[in-house]
């Protein structure tokens, strides 16, 4: 019998801890959940999270024009396309092959640029909702928001949220598991 009070007494301490973590950190669960699920879908959205990726004239390529001349257009694309005048400093440059193009993802927007490959040709602007979705994902949102110079907060956020779910998880199981060992306890 004893040893039922104890086991009722975890259960009780783990039913603190569950409903603490869970009452301060809901709101970031929430928006983890909602963003986990967005991106999961992001191919299959219609183009409404991730921009299409267009096609060029030709995947051969000896055809294409050089990453510079690209890039250069991309740069002319930009600063005609958007009347903000946003950074021109690149993020990243996705080629592919497959389908003759390259994309300009910018590092300060979220703006993609998508050029024919053979031709320079501007194929799309779009901006990058699935990388928005993403950074609120990991928190990174805010260390671009404030400008951190390593990731600092997606650091805090991504530790303390996965240690919280962690904790979440294990509370949960002996929320669950401990009253059938009672119960086990009371038949014997």
């Amino acid at each position: 019998m004893n040893e039922g009070k104890n086991i009722a007494r975890t259960t009780r301490f783990y039913r603190k801890i569950h409903k603490w973590i869970g009452t301060f950190l809901f709101i970031f669960f929430f928006f983890i959940s909602v963003t986990g699920l967005l991106l999961g879908w992001k191919k299959h959205s219609g183009g409404l999270i991730l921009p299409k990726t267009e096609k060029g004239i030709s995947i051969n390529m000896k055809d294409w024009l050089s990453y510079d001349s690209l890039h250069t257009l991309a740069l002319k694309t930009l600063r005609d396309s958007l009347p903000e005048n946003p950074s021109p400093a690149l993020d990243r440059i996705d080629a592919r092959p497959d389908k003759g193009i390259v994309k300009f993802v910018f590092k300060n927007h979220y703006t993609e640029i998508q050029l024919d490959c053979t031709t320079g040709k501007v194929l799309a602007v779009n901006t990058r909702t699935s990388d928005i979705i993403e950074q609120i994902h990991d928190g990174s949102i805010l260390d671009f928001i404030f400008n951190t110079s390593d990731g600092q907060i997606k650091l805090t956020y991504t530790t303390l949220t996965g240690l919280s779910l962690l904790l979440l998880t294990i509370t949960g199981f002996f929320l669950w598991y401990n009253p059938i060992r009672i119960r086990n306890q009371k038949k014997r």
